[in-house]
This record gives C-alpha cells, sequence and structure tokens, in this order.
C-alpha cells in the first residue's frame, strides 16, 4: 500500500482570496514504511507575501520570485503523488488549495476521499486534548526540534512518524495490498511476506551495571543453558 504523507505552505488562508501555494513537500510510505523518495518543490505564487503567513513560514516574494510556477511543476507533482491515498494534518486546507492550484493550470482536481486527515485521528483518538502538530510531537516524544519554522517537507517528514505513531506504531500493513508480498486470503503463506528491517535499531534501556549483572548471572549459569549448545 503507497501512501504519500504532504503537507503546503502558502500565502494565505484560502485560494478564494486570491491566495497561492508557495512549497510544497511529499514523503513517500510503503506499506507504512518510510521508503526515502520525497517530493519538495518551492513555487513562485506571483503575488506579495503577506507578514502573516511570511512569519510563518519565512519565504519571501524576494526568495520565491526565481522559482518555477505551479502550473510549470504540476505534471511532476501529480505523476509523484500518483493515485496514493494523502495523508495531510488538516486535509481541508490543503486539499482546497491544491485543487484551486490544479484547476488554474488546467489539470484535473483532486478527490477528497483520497485524502487522510491526521488531525481528524488524533481529535477522535485524544478527545478534549490538543491535535497540532507540535502537541502530537510532545505527545509521542517525537524530536521537532528542527521546526522553528513551518517548512512543507520538514513539516510532511515530521507527520510521518506522528501519522504512524497514530495509527499504532511502525509496522508494515499486515492486512495485505495490491501487491504481491503478503499473505494468502486463508491466513496461510501464500505469496512469502517478509519485514522490512527497522530502519534505526533502538536504543538498549539497560544500564551498564544491569548489563554486567545480567552476564554474571549467565556465567552461572555454566554450558547448562541450551542457548550455549548453539
Amino acid at each position: 500500500m503507497r501512501e504519500i504523507v504532504m503537507d503546503t505552505e502558502t500565502t494565505g488562508l484560502s485560494p478564494a482570496d486570491g491566495h497561492r501555494i508557495v512549497e510544497i513537500g511529499c514523503v513517500e510510505l510503503l506499506n507504512h514504511v518510510p521508503t526515502g523518495k520525497v517530493y519538495h518543490q518551492y513555487i513562485n505564487p506571483q503575488r506579495d507575501m503577506p507578514i502573516e503567513a511570511f512569519e510563518v513560514h519565512g519565504l519571501s516574494e524576494e526568495r520565491l520570485s526565481k522559482e518555477p510556477l505551479f502550473a510549470e511543476v504540476a505534471d511532476a507533482f501529480v505523476e509523484f503523488i500518483g493515485d496514493a491515498k494523502l495523508v495531510i494534518h488538516n486535509a481541508g486546507f490543503d486539499m482546497k488549495f491544491l485543487n484551486a492550484e490544479l484547476e488554474w493550470a488546467g489539470k484535473p482536481k483532486l478527490n477528497y476521499e483520497r485524502a487522510i486527515d491526521t488531525l481528524a485521528i488524533a481529535r477522535r483518538k485524544f478527545p478534549g486534548s490538543q491535535a497540532s502538530l507540535d502537541a502530537l510531537c510532545r505527545r509521542f516524544n517525537i524530536d521537532n526540534s528542527a521546526r522553528e519554522l513551518h517548512g512543507a517537507l520538514l513539516d510532511s517528514e515530521i507527520l510521518a512518524d506522528v501519522y504512524l505513531e497514530l495509527i499504532g506504531g511502525r509496522q508494515p500493513d499486515l492486512v495485505g495490498s495490491g501487491n504481491s508480498d503478503r499473505r494468502g486470503q486463508d491466513g496461510g503463506a501464500g505469496s512469502e511476506w517478509k519485514p522490512t528491517p527497522r530502519p534505526k535499531l533502538l536504543a538498549s534501556r539497560l544500564s551498564q551495571d544491569a548489563i554486567e549483572k545480567h552476564d554474571a548471572f549467565i556465567d552461572g549459569l555454566g554450558d547448562a543453558p541450551v542457548w550455549r549448545r548453539v
């Protein structure tokens, strides 16, 4: 199962008021595991940058003036996302901007049903609690120290971690997908599925003192333990 975790930065709150997308960031997941493939693009909005928006993402009109227009990168963006589900925090905001930009570029709009809204998931899972990206990072102990300003790619990378925690942790999809690497529908072996190695080993929670005591205990068992016969 392929999913795209994504975020946009804009000049304002609504395309109906003439606001535009200025940055798109996407992170690819395959069976809930990041593949390392990303899409990142700055975009010239062809308009001024309100101070309120600049204070959010730090992208000035001058900085963006040499970047391509959305119409010039629309095909590459559409090709990257393909037909994957789109994982977005506050999906309604980003989807309305993406569809406005696609329409202005003469491209087909995205179906809203493709969006998985992590804000809605968080509000259902933790009713009454803060559900901003920063709040969810604190809840799940996800490092967002590099997030001094909003950035579409950085926020997508952080959101990917948050999304995986919201759905139960970093595990491949055991239900199966359209790919061949899944179990048979009858629960048997089917096409053999193999788990993807953890991208980063978990740090040991044992103290050095505990490790030494454990080693001493094992040494005291002599050669009897079965694991010493291997």
